[in-house]
């Protein structure tokens, strides 16, 4: 897979059926993550200005992780969100480069598409690392219902050279969400339109 070396692929799954006791007519919250756990070509290098190889080798890592979410999600998506790891031989920015908007298009094609920019979040870590990468609606950012997080346990990984890339979907919004703001039927009416 692309020009990055994969050791291996994670996925967890989480389904929501009600909160604080209460279901809705949506049936359950179903969050995916799927994760590529790659070898770092710039761990240990100290400063290297161009991380273009990195970039590049993330649009198939993209697309791969968004048709895994899908199949894994058993539905379309209405939420997403990336987000990603770098071990201590590496720098944040390696894994910054790993989800620009390379990984991003490759992963909003591969998920049957989304009109609003992919929420994130990287850091450095040390292996059994937990994340928890934010979630919003895929087809515009000021839909309050879908603005989630999911947590993420990534077991052995990152070793101190190595990256782990993520993507996050979700069948729907939070469960009895209630905070007002545009829903998701005006937010696809605008899309339309």
């Amino acid at each position: 897979m692309s020009g990055l070396i994969v050791r291996k692929t994670f996925a967890q799954i989480e389904e929501i059926r009600s909160v604080a006791g209460e279901g809705d007519e949506g049936g359950p919250l179903r969050k995916v993550a799927v994760c590529a756990v790659v070898r770092n070509p710039f761990a240990g290098q100290g400063y290297v200005a161009d991380l273009s190889r990195i970039v590049e080798g993330s649009d198939e890592i993209g697309t791969y992780l968004g048709e895994e979410a899908v199949r894994l999600l058993g539905s379309a998506p209405e939420s997403y969100g990336k987000g990603g790891l770098v071990g201590t031989s590496g720098e944040q920015e390696h894994i910054n480069a790993a989800v620009t908007s390379t990984f991003g298009n490759a992963l909003r094609k591969a998920i049957g598409g989304g009109e609003a920019w992919i929420t994130s979040v990287t850091k450095s870590s040390g292996t059994d690392a937990t994340i928890d990468v934010p979630l919003a609606f895929k087809d515009e950012i000021w839909v309050r219902s879908h603005y989630d997080a999911m947590t993420v346990h990534i077991p052995d990984a990152p070793h101190p050279d190595e990256l782990v890339i993520i993507a996050v979907v979700a069948n729907r919004g939070r469960i009895n969400a209630r905070v007002g703001g545009l829903t998701k039927a005006e937010a696809q009416a605008r899309v339309t339109s």
